[in-house]
């Protein structure tokens, strides 16, 4: 039984690194001290908090929603036995507007969505402005033969797998030392 096969792969870690995302995991003996263990999730949630209002105020400051990653389309990410499939919904968005590249195993994915400035609103709900996200491919995925389509506000990636070289294991004879 491949245990690789369990674990699913991140495909989100790069995208995570690059903007401060990703959240330390602490891990630790099994504690059965029930007061020091809320003292430390209410702690971690203080800290979780405290970041965020930070990252939030940043991006207010800099006259900007998006520096703050507000405006960050949504996708799906799956597989089958033959190839990866991304789709992101990028609705409003014309192809032109969308740029994929794949550099070094990580697949990036930019657009711009830009407001209509001739109009006088009174009320946006719709978000507006530039994006990336970025996603690092598994050892397998053929960054090759990668190919897109955008059909009706979907961007859908197909990433082709390829078949990894077998490891050779070798064992080791053991000699005895005199």
């Amino acid at each position: 039984m491949e245990l690789n096969k369990l674990v699913p792969w991140n495909w989100l870690k790069k995208e995570e690194e690059e903007k401060g995302w990703s959240v330390p995991v602490k891990r630790s003996e099994l504690n059965l001290d029930i007061s020091k263990s809320f003292y430390e999730i209410e702690t971690e949630f203080e800290r979780l908090f405290d970041s965020f209002k930070r990252n939030f105020n940043v991006g207010f400051s800099s006259g900007s929603l998006l520096k703050s990653d507000f405006f960050s389309p949504s996708m799906d990410i799956a597989s089958n036995e033959k190839e990866y499939s991304v789709k992101v919904e990028l609705p409003g968005l014309d192809k032109n507007n969308i740029t994929i590249e794949c550099v070094n195993n990580t697949l990036r994915i930019k657009g711009e969505k830009k407001e209509e400035k001739e109009k006088d609103y009174y009320r946006v709900e719709r978000s507006y402005g530039s994006f990336e996200r970025v996603l690092g491919m598994p050892d397998d995925a053929d960054a090759d033969k990668i190919e897109s389509t955008f059909k009706d506000g979907i961007l859908s990636v197909s990433i082709p797998k390829k078949a990894l070289p077998v490891a050779n294991t070798k064992s080791i004879p053991i000699k005895t030392a005199s």
